[in-house]
Parts: structure tokens; sequence; C-alpha cells
């Protein structure tokens, strides 16, 4: 494996890897790997000749307020994982190297990035799609691969490669779990033993409106039970909790034949996301 963090030695390496007719699979990311970049990592090197693992953490993404000094970089321990997951090569460039220039030509996402988790972060998707362009562009891909986590993000790439018609696969991966159905997340160490014991219904409150929807039709109902699940079962605070047509999330319609159920609650201090991605035959 090797490291490389200049755009000229990565275009090198992908033309080189074009010429002899092998197929490129692309894993974005901001570093600080854990066991669901290791899974897109895994999963790219069974689906492709080659994987490219970017390691950024992107400003652009970045709020006022947020921790873009303070995000955790460690890019030796990233190697180290990388390696054992397959990857062939990581691309670890600087700030100046991604961003030499600003012509004032900007990705505006727009709707889809008013809502969920962006409803809170205004321009952070704007970033997010900013990057992954750039990225796309350089690795040329044949496939990228994104977590189901983060399904809204996902929704806008996937949004992003129809719309503007990029040469490449989006490949979404579920959700790793806790044997109890709790989302991995780094955030779960923060939760208390009482906060960890009531978590778990976060996702059965899912099951439950995906299965009364999944029978009615009636997106009101289902997801007025999820919400009693969860105030019933946690003292949890319910930021959001959301039906919406996939990769649009735009509000369902009769027409619509691909949904997110996608919700975010405070447990304790600790801001837990989950999400279900189905079809009316099923998942």
């Amino acid at each position: 494996m090797k490291v490389v963090t200049t755009i000229a030695e990565l275009k090198q390496f992908v033309q080189q890897t074009k010429k002899e007719q092998k197929t490129i699979g692309l894993v974005p990311t901001m570093g600080y790997l854990h066991d669901g970049h290791l899974t897109l990592a895994r999963t790219a090197k069974a689906d492709n000749d080659v994987v490219i693992m970017s390691i950024f953490v992107n400003p652009t993404q970045f709020g006022p307020n947020e921790d873009f000094e303070s995000y955790p970089r460690d890019l030796p321990r990233d190697t180290e994982l990388a390696q054992s997951a397959g990857v062939d090569v990581i691309f670890a460039p600087s700030v100046e190297e991604m961003y030499p220039a600003d012509g004032g030509i900007k990705l505006l996402v727009g709707r889809q990035a008013t809502i969920l988790c962006g409803a809170s972060r205004p321009g952070h998707f704007d970033g997010v799609v900013q990057v992954v362009a750039k990225l796309f562009h350089l690795a040329e891909p044949m496939r990228a691969y994104f977590g189901q986590k983060d399904a809204q993000q996902v929704a806008i790439i996937e949004t992003l490669v129809r719309d503007f018609n990029f040469p490449l696969e989006i490949k979404t991966i579920a959700i790793v779990r806790e044997e109890d159905g709790l989302a991995k997340s780094s955030r779960n160490v923060y939760l208390s033993e009482q906060e960890r014991a009531e978590a778990p219904a976060i996702f059965a409150a899912l099951n439950i409106a995906k299965a009364h929807f999944l029978q009615t039709q009636n997106a009101q109902e289902a997801i007025a039970l999820a919400d009693k699940h969860i105030t019933t079962n946690t003292a949890g605070r319910i930021d959001y909790l959301q039906l919406l047509s996939y990769p649009d999330l735009a509000a369902i319609t009769a027409q619509t034949n691909k949904f997110l159920l996608a919700v975010a609650v405070y447990i304790g201090k600790t801001r837990l996301i989950d999400n279900l991605i189905f079809q009316i035959e099923g998942e």
C-alpha cells in the first residue's frame, strides 16, 4: 500500500491503473478510521481491482462554531488499519493541495440540505458535495462507497451523481449494529448504563413504524407509533423523526417507491441517529 499526498501523484496512479484496465473503488473518509470505514474498504476490495481511500478533513463542510481544528487526526494509525482492510492507495492531501484557489463557483445542495441533520448545519452539505465531486474527478472510480448511517449525506450524493451524470455507481453499505440493534457509533461510549439500556428502543421504533406503514401506507400513523415507542421506553428527546422519499428527501406521494425513515434522538446529552431505507415490497 502507498500513501500519496498530491493530486499529481494520485492522477499518475489512476492513469496507470486505467491503462491496465483495472477497476477502481473509492472510499472517501475524514480519517480516524473505525469498523464502519473498514467494512466499506473490505467491500470495495471485493468489488474492484484497486481501492483508493481518501483521508481528508474537509474544512468546507464545517461551520464556524464546529470542531474542524480539534477533529481527530492520526494518519499512521489510519494507514495501518487501511492496509489491513485491503486498501491499495491512501490519498491524504493538505487543505492547500485540495483548495489551491477559489474562483467563486459553488455547488449548492438546496432543499435536501435544509431538513433532518442539515437543518442545524447550514452549508454543511454544500461542503460535502464540493469535496466529493473533486474526489470523483481525481480518483475516477467505477464505484464509490458510503455508509447508510449517514443516510442524508448518501441521498444527496446519489442525487448529485444522478442529476449531473457522474460516470460511477454509488454503493451504500448497511448500518453495522450491536446485537440488540443499536447502530454502532463512536458516540455510544458517552451513554450511561441506563441510557445504553434505553437506546435500542430507537431501532425498535423504526421497525414498528416501517411495519405499520408497509401494512397501511399511512405515514402519519406510522410516525406516531414510533414517536410513542421512543417516548414511552426512553427518557430521550426526539430531534426529528420523518418518513421521506429516497433519495430525493421529499414528501412521499402515491408514486413514491423508495423510502427513508430517519430519526435523531438525544439520549441524555448524546445525540443518536438511525434510519431504515426500504421499498413497498420490502428492503
